[in-house]
């Protein structure tokens, strides 16, 4: 792996990018669609953020150091051909609509899908090749973002519109700033962008964890870090009803909500244009390759 520093031509402000010979696997969904998943060898991390992270909020504390053993995590977002690839495959629990996006483009990330929807889309995907995917935890994504940091971002202590997809803009209504940390406000694209667009990978090798559309996880929504368990196991409630979880910001938000550490949740039934998600595949039951 080599870590290449970029500048960032109007500002001079350092964003870190990686290249990384990455192990993987791939998925055929027929039709010539496939589906990249990258390796995401185990090991520890702190997970949360700091008091004095810029846009900490109680939600992400405590810090706490957190174990996982090694999975494949989709290299990019579920894009909108292989959702539909998946969606014509048959019924498990629930009708999946073939085409449920707001923005239409083949290598978009599909959004306007419910957790409930990104959960048949993984039974579907299971029982086609055998192999059993599921929605990452929580623990298992923010790990695959930070991807070895500790900074807001896995490129480094701010984010610019330039390498993510992000509401770069003041919003005056909302008391959002456009920038973080001293970094550049950018632009307002509003709308998703084509998957691994930016060509910017972390170090485990994942395209889009900042930004375009948040990720649904399996965790149930919890108020803080207090009892969570410390080996990325999914962390339910006794209730079945309660929120779920979503990482990772999204077109539409400001760049605080991108953080590696930033916590969202929202009604598991609910559908809105950008919220998508990525999928897991515990290692010991796929066969990788490089």
């Amino acid at each position: 792996m080599s870590e290449l520093p970029i500048i960032q031509k109007t500002t001079g402000i350092m964003i870190n990018r990686f290249q990384r010979e990455a192990k993987y696997f791939v998925e055929d969904l027929g039709a010539g669609v496939e589906l990249y998943m990258v390796l995401i060898p185990g090991g520890s991390f702190m997970m949360g953020s700091p008091e004095n992270e810029q846009g900490h909020n109680e939600s992400e504390s405590p810090q706490h150091q957190v174990t996982v053993t090694s999975f494949f995590l989709g290299k990019y977002p579920v894009t909108q051909t292989q959702w539909k690839a998946v969606a014509a495959l048959p019924k498990v629990n629930k009708e999946l609509r073939p085409n449920p996006s707001r923005f239409i483009d083949d290598n978009r990330p599909v959004e306007c899908v419910s957790w409930y929807d990104a959960v048949e889309f993984c039974t579907r995907l299971s029982q086609k090749s055998t192999r059993e995917y599921r929605l990452p935890s929580e623990a298992e994504w923010e790990y695959a973002c930070r991807a070895g940091t500790t900074t807001p971002f896995h490129f480094g202590e701010t984010i610019t519109t330039d390498f993510a997809n992000y509401r770069g803009t003041d919003d005056e209504k909302s008391g959002w700033s456009g920038s973080y940390n001293q970094g550049p406000k950018g632009i307002y694209r509003a709308e998703t962008t084509p998957v691994g667009s930016f060509d910017i990978a972390n170090a485990f090798g994942l395209y889009d964890m900042h930004g375009n559309v948040w990720e649904w996880c399996a965790d149930h929504w919890h108020s803080n870090y207090e009892s969570a368990p410390n080996d990325g196991s999914i962390w339910l409630s006794d209730n079945e009803t309660s929120n779920r979880l979503l990482r990772g910001g999204s077109w539409l938000n400001n760049p605080e909500n991108c953080r590696s550490a930033y916590r969202y949740d929202y009604y598991p039934g609910n559908k809105i244009d950008d919220f998508g998600f990525r999928v897991v595949c515990a290692a010991a039951k796929c066969k990788g390759n490089s």
